[in-house]
């Protein structure tokens, strides 16, 4: 790993933490009670894609929450520079994780080859054993 991916590994897991702190500080019901999954920063660290748990919102909310994030992107990146010290801050885009409902998606269907899978096997189980 060069210094600069750890670098950039860094400033990601400082966001993880300062954003849910930044959200909880605002007044919008809508976004200060929101949960950050993961963040990924570009290669300069300029820009940091931010995934967050929409578990506990509608499309609707989450549609008003999107926008009432981009709405306070400047103050979410004046948070992050003072409370870290930092000269400039990563511009943020905010979308809605949705790798649990991809894993939840993937785990049916191996269930699903395996329940197909599992006849198969049964049947050369008992081949075998009428052979000896």
């Amino acid at each position: 790993m060069t210094q600069e991916e750890i670098k950039r590994h860094r400033v990601e897991s400082v966001l993880k933490e300062l954003l849910p702190e930044a959200f909880s500080s605002l007044n919008d019901e809508r976004i200060n009670s929101l949960a950050v999954n993961d963040v990924k920063c570009s290669k300069g660290r300029s820009n940091a894609k931010v995934y967050l748990d929409k578990s506990f919102l509608n499309e609707k909310e989450q549609g008003e929450a999107l926008k009432q994030l981009r709405k306070v992107g400047a103050y979410l990146q004046n948070h992050c520079k003072q409370s870290e010290g930092w000269f400039k801050a990563p511009i943020f885009t905010f979308e809605f994780d949705q790798q649990l409902e991809e894993v939840s998606r993937i785990e049916d269907l191996f269930k699903q080859i395996e329940g197909r899978n599992k006849p198969t096997e049964d049947n050369n189980l008992k081949d075998n054993s009428d052979e000896s």
